[in-house]
This record gives structure tokens, sequence and C-alpha cells, in this order.
């Protein structure tokens, strides 16, 4: 993950937000300033609120040593727990519990070389734990980068254990990529590039080999990636950005419709999962102590759609909504600190 990537895209963004903020005098101020505060005070207990049915709640990541949480990806073997990463570290991975943040299991690789940039887990169907040693912040640098793969633990405690190493590389040459899907069916390992200007889709082989180079092979064309993820029964891709998500369908092997879906702003947007279960999207940060955020999957006609909201003309009325959205978040933040600042001027006028 790059730091000066995360201030370009903010950098736009916050200009299309300022183009369109309203004009806030200091009258309304403490009004705008107040319900900035009441929806601020109302995240936390809306997300603690989201594990009481049941599902998997939100969580803030207690482990000192988890700073650049880059993947996560849902236990298959463990009700409630999350694996997760960081992007820079040695070869080794945590399991989360959701229900305390706190790390029940330490999992050391052997067998493999040093890490670049680690930046996505997923876990497939054969009951392994892949990890995506994928990034490349040079945009280029690297012949090849790697995926890692081992057995998930049956029980929780920390472990050293022997992964597979598999070259990777992309057909059209190098690049930078932090998202790495496995489908939960047919057990293929996918990589989203990460470009500012919009991302490929690659497909790898329909089975890894450790004894050669795995080629990966560009078949769509996805907007900035962070992360991603396939629903549990395989039919939906969701990728996420900084400060966007989108959900694909997933029809033989391919893109499909796509549609907006609710993601939260967090500090550092990085990463996304399912639940085990298929009724959430698991979204986190990086940094000390971060937070996953979980947003319930909204039902529609006959099945699960992941928190979508669909414009009747399909992707080009969606998209165009995507980017309201994202304003309209930006001129929300904005106009609060705005509102605070304008009102704290008017105490100090009074006094």
């Amino acid at each position: 993950m790059s730091g000066a990537e995360a201030v370009r895209e903010r950098a736009g963004w916050q200009a299309g937000a300022m183009r369109s903020l309203p004009c806030v005098t200091a009258s309304a101020s403490a009004s705008a300033a107040a319900a900035l505060l009441l929806a601020l005070a109302a995240a936390p207990a809306s997300a603690a609120a989201a594990g009481q049915d049941g599902g998997d709640p939100g969580f803030t990541v207690e482990d000192s040593r988890i700073t650049e949480s880059s993947g996560l990806a849902a236990s298959r073997a463990h009700p409630g727990v999350y694996w997760t990463h960081n992007d820079q570290d040695e070869p080794r991975v945590f399991a989360v519990d959701s229900r305390t943040g706190r790390t029940v299991a330490t999992v050391t690789l052997t067998g493999v070389g040093k890490p670049r940039d680690m930046e996505a887990i997923s876990v497939g169907p054969d009951g392994r734990v892949y990890v995506g040693d994928i990034g490349d912040n040079l945009d280029g640098s690297w012949q090849h980068v790697w995926i890692y793969a081992f057995p998930e633990p049956k029980t929780l405690g920390n472990a050293t254990v022997r992964a597979t190493q598999y070259t990777v590389k992309y057909e059209d040459g190098p690049r930078n990529a932090e998202a790495m899907m496995v489908h939960p069916t047919t057990g293929r390992a996918y990589i989203a590039s990460k470009n500012e200007d919009g991302g490929r889709l690659y497909e790898g082989p329909a089975r890894l080999t450790a004894s050669g180079t795995n080629t990966f092979r560009r078949i769509g064309e996805v907007p900035w990636v962070t992360d991603g993820a396939f629903s549990p029964d395989g039919k939906e891709l969701v990728l996420r950005s900084y400060f966007s998500a989108r959900g694909y369908v997933w029809e033989k092997g391919r893109l499909g419709p796509d549609h907006r879906v609710r993601a939260p702003i967090q500090r550092q947007s990085e990463s996304v999962t399912y639940t085990a279960d298929g009724d959430a999207l698991m979204f986190g940060s990086e940094g000390a102590g971060s937070e996953v955020e979980r947003v319930a999957i909204e039902k529609s006609g006959g099945g699960d759609s992941p928190a979508r909201t669909a414009g009747p003309s399909g992707g080009a009325q969606d998209e165009e909504e995507g980017g309201d959205r994202k304003t309209t978040y930006g001129v929300l933040v904005l106009a609060g600190a705005v509102a605070l600042f304008l009102g704290f001027k008017r105490l100090t006028r009074r006094s």
C-alpha cells in the first residue's frame, strides 16, 4: 500500500467535494456540528448492534504487532475467526477472534522466501489459506510475485507450518496489485491490479503449480482496487477502494453486471471479506488498533446482494451515482469541519 497513492485519490475526491460544498453560515454551524457529532457517536453503537443477531460483529484489532493489516479472510474451519497479516513483515499471519479482537493464533510460514509486500489473503475450497505477496509500489519493479498457501490449522494456537510458494507473472508485464481472491467453489485464483487510472482483473491457471511460473491472464477491467472477495457461494465478487466499493455478478468465470456496495469511510481503507455465512461484508483498515466494520447484506428478490443500491438502468447510471455518493461523504465531512470552525469563531467573538 502506498501513502502517495492514497493522497492522490483523496486529492481528486476532495476537489470534487469542494466544488459541491454548499455555503455554511455561522448561524447554521451549531446545528450542523451537533448533527455531525450525533452521527459519529451513533456509528460505534451501530457496529456493535450488527453482531447481536448472532453474526460476526465488527471489532478492533487488539494485537500491537498488527499495524498494517492489508488483507482479511473469514476462516472456514473456525467460526468468527478472521485471518490477517501485515504487508511488510516476516512470513506470518494472524488469526483474530471477532468477538474479542484478540489474536488466537500466529502462524509462521517456512519453505518460502522473504516476503516483499504481502497484500491479500483468501481461504480456498481445498482448506488452504492463500497469501498474496503481490504488492509492487514502484508499479512494475518485480518481474514476478508470489502466492503462498498452507493448510488451515484444525486447532488454533501459535504454530510453524510449511507453506507452498507459487511464482506468478502477468501476461502483459509487471504491475502493482493488492487484491487476490480464490474462488470458493473452483479454487481458481484471481488478482486485481491497482492503478489510479483503473486496474485489470487477471485469472490464474485452473491449478497453480509450484514447479514453474504461473501466468495470470487479463479477463476484465476494474476500478482502483485495494482488496476484493468472493461471496461464499461464488456468485458475487466485491472489490473495494479507499472511498467506495462495487459488486459484480460472477458469471461463468467472468465479470457480470455491477452495482454499488455500501462501504464505510475508514482512515485507510484496505481490506474486505465476506462473513463465512455470507450475511455481511467485513471492511478492514490499516494502523495500530485498526477497526473492522461489518456491513449487513441486504436481501432483494430471490437471493442475496452485497448491500447494493443499484440504479434502474444498470452500470452507467450506477457508476454516476457512485461518484455522487463519494461526493456526498466528502460534503458531510467537510461541512462538519467548516461548521465546527465557524461555531468556534462565533463563540470567540462573543467572548
